[in-house]
């Protein structure tokens, strides 16, 4: 059962549906057609397409009633069904939703400009939007959203309308801007949120259509510092292009997937698709963001067998690992990253083990398949790593190549040979690899993953199954504090030491003052947290991490010493000081540090902690 719609968006990530018009399209409706009318026309046909957005997993649809105003009616000479269409399109809607999917009394601008630019005097438009609107709200919706309006003053004049006829039904306003380049929506897309931001008849405020999800980052981005209420965003499918006389939208469902998953980072409280997109859109999407808000922070899968199981008593952190152990006595701890190999040698990277052991280092940290590149086995490279050059692993473990059933077997397998200490993460999305049509499988995200560890740490499985035995985890989590999103950041470090994370890795760290705001911001969670240096090895290496790689920002001061060094070796020698005064500054905030020697060079990681460096 559901509740309303305004707390629903404070437990997480909203999934709307996608796009009507060109689904109709799709299905044979002619474009010349009224396609609101075609609710009460055909039924059937527009009832499939709510119930396959349903199953696409959409938690709010809207109505088909986006162009059902008087105003454009006519154009069909069917202005006097305006209240017919509207409450038949909502009926419509609260029928295939059901008692637990939200709808959303869908209504556009009248198509017409407002006087004294256009034709429409106020008052004829404050007529047209309230037969509309008192049509949607005479049935059963849980809110209205106003799409696709270029005229600011024309939303808030359908806004006032809506809080007249009903003011306990939350309003939601979406303005539309562009194809433009990134400075003009930095210029123009402020100024409209604050205006309705300032609103207070608004409760979330959004953008939609007019361009695909690269362009609506760019004004999501621009517009969140000026945003207090939840954003909402709909791209269309990219933007159109004419094939054999038809406008089609290329974007693909991973394509639009992908950038949802963005879009949540960047502090989208509410995600669903515009023109051209299609259930398969929205199902790529609700991979990415469904479980990555507080009303899902544990893993929920049905299972076979309902009887309560009783939970194991963990095992003590400190009997876990040496990690484990480091971690709960507070110990300095130092680990570097090696990323295992493409190819199928491990040689190089177990002698680079051993010697860093060496040198003083206690773990070595193991990415799977960063940047999603197909790399041997993060588990097989850490055994081999523990077997042969004596020194323990964090690997780690994401969300994107394999399914629940997979990723559970592989807990499993770390368990039984030894490997006790997993990091989990999300995972970069395919698309960002050198294999970008493979498919990401993201059955959860690093929420939903670290409650599954934990859960497995208490001897149940992810279908709430008892386990013969339990794991005996050491639980890591990745944190950036550099992330322009830095809202959200913190949001997740929170849930993620609710479900069960026992330490935090932070991404390399270049701007001291953003940790220090970070680790207070985070400092609730009580976990501790490990700070990411990385050694430059070069200007050019600089400008690749500051601008290619995701959650990773260099300050200028930083830019301007690595661009004045003149040969490698300088170059080098600059990163490693830069290094090792962040780690002096970062010392004493933080539990440890995680090095991450660019091209697996591990002497730049050696030089960062020697005492002896000049």
């Amino acid at each position: 059962m559901r509740i309303k719609y305004l707390e629903r968006i404070k437990k997480g990530v909203v999934l709307f549906d996608g796009a009507m018009g060109t689904m109709l399209y799709e299905e044979g409706v002619p474009l010349n057609s009224c396609f609101e009318e075609v609710t009460v026309s055909n039924p059937a046909l527009v009832g499939n397409i709510h119930r396959r957005y349903i199953d696409a997993g959409a938690q709010v649809i809207e109505t088909n009633s986006f162009g059902a105003n008087p105003i454009k009616l006519k154009t069909y000479q069917i202005e006097n069904r305006t209240e017919e269409i509207n409450r038949a399109a909502a009926r419509l809607a609260r029928k295939e939703a059901g008692n637990d999917i939200y709808v959303a009394g869908s209504a556009g601008p009248l198509g017409q400009r407002l006087a004294p630019l256009g034709p429409i005097s106020i008052k004829d438009a404050e007529e047209a939007f309230k037969t509309q609107i008192a049509a949607l709200v005479s049935e059963d919706i849980d809110l209205i959203i106003f799409e696709s309006f270029r005229e600011t003053d024309e939303l808030l004049l359908a806004v006032k309308v809506a809080k007249s006829l009903a003011p306990d039904i939350p309003v939601q306003a979406q303005f539309t801007l562009g194809p433009f380049n990134v400075e003009e929506y930095k210029r123009q897309a402020p100024s409209i949120a604050q205006q309705l931001e300032a609103e207070s008849a608004i409760d979330a405020v959004g953008v939609n259509c007019a361009v695909g999800p690269d362009h609506i980052l760019e004004i999501l981005m621009a517009i969140k510092p000026f945003v207090k209420k939840p954003i909402a965003v709909m791209p269309n499918a990219g933007l159109p292009r004419e094939i054999d006389n038809r406008n089609m939208y290329l974007a693909s469902p991973a394509y639009f997937g992908n950038y949802a998953l963005k879009f949540m980072e960047a502090g989208a409280s509410i995600i669903g698709g515009c023109c051209g997109t299609t259930p398969a859109h929205i199902k790529e999407a609700g991979k990415m963001v469904l479980f990555l808000g507080a009303a899902v922070s544990e893993v929920k899968v049905t299972s076979v067998a309902e009887k309560a199981v009783q939970e194991k008593e963990e095992v003590p952190l400190a009997n876990r690992t040496s990690l484990g152990k480091a971690l709960a006595d507070g110990s300095w701890i130092t680990t570097v990253e090696l990323i295992p190999p493409m190819g199928t040698d491990l040689t190089k990277i177990i002698e680079r083990s051993a010697e860093l052991k060496k040198k003083g280092i206690q773990y070595i940290n193991l990415p799977d398949g960063p940047r999603a590149s197909s790399r041997i086995s993060v588990g097989i490279t850490a055994l081999e790593i523990e077997r042969k050059a004596g020194i323990e692993t964090i690997p780690h473990i994401c969300c994107r190549d394999k399914n629940l059933i997979g990723i559970q077997s592989e807990l499993l397998g770390f368990q039984a040979v030894g490997l006790r200490n997993a990091f989990i993460i999300t995972g970069d999305p395919p698309k960002i690899g050198n294999y970008p049509d493979v498919t990401g499988v993201f059955d959860v995200d690093a929420i939903g993953l670290i409650a599954l560890a934990k859960r497995l740490n208490k001897g149940i499985d992810f279908g709430g199954k008892e386990l013969a035995g339990q794991t005996s985890f050491v639980i890591g989590a990745g944190a950036n504090p550099a992330t322009t999103g830095l809202e959200r950041e913190i949001e997740r470090c929170f849930q993620k030491a609710e479900v069960g994370a026992d330490y935090f890795i932070t991404q390399p760290v270049f701007d001291f003052e953003h940790l220090l705001n970070f680790l207070d911001k985070i400092k609730e969670t009580k976990l501790p947290v490990i700070a990411g240096i990385w050694p430059l090895a070069s200007y050019r290496n600089a400008l690749f991490l500051n601008n290619e790689v995701p959650g990773v920002t260099i300050p200028d001061h930083i830019m301007k010493r690595m661009e004045k060094t003149q040969t490698k070796e300088e170059g080098v020698r600059e990163g490693i000081l830069i290094a090792r005064e962040i780690l002096a500054k970062v010392k004493p905030a933080v539990k440890g540090i995680q090095i991450s020697p660019p091209f697996g060079a591990i002497q730049s990681a050696i030089d960062v902690i020697r005492e002896d460096f000049e």
